[in-house]
């Protein structure tokens, strides 16, 4: 129907008592000025609610606008008071593996180290703090813990210096960005560059050794640690089950056997589940089988090292088959199962320098502080991971930078040079 020039809605409630123009609301397209600003004005008018609120509000005061729900939601989603109360924390698709998970490697070459505890310890009539520093092998996910009597850098290198000692020599180590860690990685930078570099470089080259290289990921990327953060929650609740049984008194000695029984349990662990069920179905693939090597042989052997070779005096050339064996499996049964994006599996907006972010904090939500992203870093195929901030200006002038992954921040107005064409 049509009134002075304007078109309205007709409908069935003609004959009801509500205001004229309730029941005859004025038709507005889904685009236009007007449009978009009686959209903003009823929305602050509803206090930023969400969209059922804010159509309420609309249709109430006498306006029926062509595909209201779709045109509210767009609104609402640009909308940067309701992005600070209610905006979801940005991600990206889940990224390729590196190459550390997927090379068959000897045990422990590279591994990714986190620390957990702290437990409580008697030394005589006093009760101290011990922690655990877990180091997992990345490809064979094989794991290896080691007590420590404190969380400082001196406590963590004397337990590196066990582990490479136990272990062997390790070509890439992956880690938080704990002060413990990071102060560990300049204090062996500090000794090697007191060293002679060039005796050093050609007994590795006589030797085949490398230099340990330490990659950390960005603050608080607990996801991008999962390998071995995934671990440290597996040993958690070996512990609580563990420490029933062996009581809440424990000294030195009864702790680094406990936690040498968790090691050993988490390296029973199987690795593939597909035909765990299945009686006629091979022996599992367990950590446990690389690092003792006491395993049955069940499959047959690759390569020149022979099925004959078990039953062979020359004992190195029975451990040579089991490895063998063991990365052969590896690959068939465990390697493919990692091809799967579980979740993330579509492309995002990237970030863009410029753009201006709220942080996620442990804080409330209206305590988060807000920062202009001033540096982006993306992976080989071009995706954002983690970016550089700067929040604020302090009394001495000096901006606070820090990096920070994408996950821990919520996109409040974007950059004006952002390319929305993409």
């Amino acid at each position: 129907m049509s009134t002075s020039g304007i078109i309205r809605v007709g409908g069935r409630a003609s004959k009801s008592k509500l205001d004229f123009d309730m029941k005859h609301p004025v038709l507005l397209p889904k685009e236009g000025q007007i449009t978009s600003s009686i959209i903003d004005h009823y929305h602050q008018k509803a206090a930023h609610a969400g969209r059922g609120m804010t159509i309420n509000e609309i249709r109430s005061q006498g306006y029926w606008i062509v595909g209201c729900t779709g045109v509210v939601k767009s609104k609402i989603s640009k909308c940067v008071v309701c992005r600070k109360l209610r905006g979801k924390a940005s991600h990206q698709k889940m990224g390729d593996l590196p190459e550390d998970r997927l090379s068959t490697e000897p045990p422990f070459t590279y591994c990714g180290i986190d620390m957990f505890g702290p437990f409580l310890v008697k030394d005589g009539r006093k009760t101290q703090k011990r922690y655990g520093a877990m180091f997992t092998c990345l490809s064979s996910r094989a794991v290896h813990i080691e007590t420590t009597n404190s969380m400082t850098t001196d406590s963590f290198i004397q337990a590196l210096r066990r582990f490479l000692s136990r272990r062997g020599n390790v070509r890439i180590i992956r880690s938080d960005n704990g002060t413990n860690f990071v102060g560990a990685s300049i204090e062996l930078k500090k000794a090697f560059s007191e060293m002679d570099k060039r005796k050093i470089k050609e007994f590795l080259m006589e030797m085949g050794g490398e230099w340990i290289m330490w990659k950390f990921n960005p603050p608080t990327a607990s996801n991008m640690g999962g390998a071995w953060e995934r671990q440290i929650r597996t040993a958690r609740s070996i512990l609580s089950s563990l420490l029933m049984h062996h009581g809440e008194r424990l000294n030195d000695e009864s702790l680094r056997t406990l936690l040498v029984e968790v090691e050993g349990i988490i390296n029973s662990r199987p690795l593939t589940v597909d035909n765990i069920g299945d009686v006629n179905s091979i022996l599992p693939l367990s950590p446990m089988q690389l690092l003792s090597l006491k395993t049955k042989i069940v499959m047959p052997p690759p390569g020149v090292f022979q099925k004959e070779d078990m039953y062979c005096r020359k004992q190195w050339r029975r451990v040579q088959h089991v490895c063998n064996e063991f990365w052969t499996r590896w690959q068939k049964e465990v390697l493919v199962t990692l091809q799967h994006r579980q979740k993330w599996n579509s492309p995002k907006r990237n970030f863009e320098v410029g753009d201006i972010v709220l942080l996620r904090e442990d804080a409330s939500r209206n305590q988060w502080p807000m920062a202009r992203i001033v540096k982006k870093y993306c992976d080989s195929n071009g995706f954002v991971r983690s970016v550089q901030l700067m929040i604020g200006r302090p009394c001495n002038g000096e901006p606070k930078v820090l990096d920070r992954p994408v996950n821990k921040l919520v996109l409040f107005v974007e950059s004006e040079h952002y390319d929305y064409s993409r």
